[in-house]
């Protein structure tokens, strides 16, 4: 299941690595090697955007949203192999790893957990709780939507695309259910970025769980698969291994890559200066703005 789940990251570019002299920036105005975006296994870049571009628009209307939302995301299961894969994946684990008799209901946050969480109701027969970043809820199940009412500790299975540092989890989705008066006893994610997401989890009393972490040997088998080379395979692991050193390193040796940033499109010179402006890397030791 593992190496069948990393096939389907790289071959959707849901995994992206960048080329040997050419790190991403990220919107922090930190630089790194490779970037996640886990609904990409929604079959592909454009497709997963599609449906993005569906939900903003379903979303005002948080009644009927999670039936629409719902028959788009079966229509792909039924279609696509790489994103029905994904899901029986999910199902799979959920059967080995949790006693699905005592999961009441499965939650998922806006907008990118419902790539995944609707399906994960409809799969194991379960009322889907529709979260929205306003902490409102709808619970749908059999084509019919009503707002969330109260609960008496039921527990909640929460599905999403990815975890970092659980920031939304502590700020939103846990908030939410208790609500509620639910329990989110579980989590399980397609990806863990292993930022220390699992740690803010456990204390919240969420048990984590994940179907791939991100990790060495997952580069180490992208590389063995031929997705990526042996110099793009050198940057990843240095940046695992310390990356504000790796990052520094980088950018003492390529002098102009960050000078071209700064003159570069809208998005890419924000983030250049978000750097210089916040030192990060020690770049004012070595560079002149």
């Amino acid at each position: 299941m593992n190496q069948l789940l990393i096939d389907y990251l790289f071959k959707t570019k849901a995994i992206r690595v960048c080329p040997k002299n050419k790190p991403f920036w990220y919107t922090s105005g930190r630089i790194g090697p490779y970037y996640v975006n886990t609904h990409f296994l929604f079959g592909s870049e454009d497709k997963a955007n599609a449906f993005l571009t569906d939900i903003n628009k379903l979303k005002e209307d948080e009644l009927s949203c999670s039936h629409e939302i719902q028959k788009i995301s079966k229509g792909n299961y039924q279609t696509d192999e790489i994103y029905k894969g994904t899901m029986d994946a999910l199902v799979t684990y959920i059967k080995e790893h949790i006693d699905i008799s005592e999961i009441d209901l499965i939650s998922g946050g806006e907008r990118r957990d419902w790539f995944f969480s609707f399906m994960v109701a409809e799969l194991l027969d379960k009322p889907h709780i529709t979260l929205f970043k306003d902490l409102s809820a709808v619970v749908y199940k059999n084509g019919e939507s009503v707002m969330a009412g109260n609960y008496h500790g039921e527990n909640v299975l929460h599905i999403a695309d990815l975890i970092t540092t659980a920031s939304s989890y502590e700020r939103a989705w846990v908030p939410a259910i208790k609500n509620l008066g639910a329990f989110m006893k579980w989590s399980l994610v397609v990806v863990d970025r292993l930022q220390g997401g699992e740690e803010v989890l456990t204390g919240l009393g969420v048990e984590s769980h994940a179907l791939v972490d991100i990790d060495k040997q997952v580069f180490v088998k992208a590389k063995e698969s031929g997705y990526i080379d042996g110099s793009q395979l050198d940057l990843v692991l240095d940046y695992m291994m310390d990356s504000e050193s790796s990052m520094k390193r980088f950018l003492e040796n390529n002098p102009n890559f960050l000078s071209e940033a700064l003159a570069g499109d809208d998005k890419t010179a924000q983030r250049a200066r978000l750097l210089v402006e916040n030192d990060f890397y020690q770049v004012s030791t070595f560079f002149k703005y």
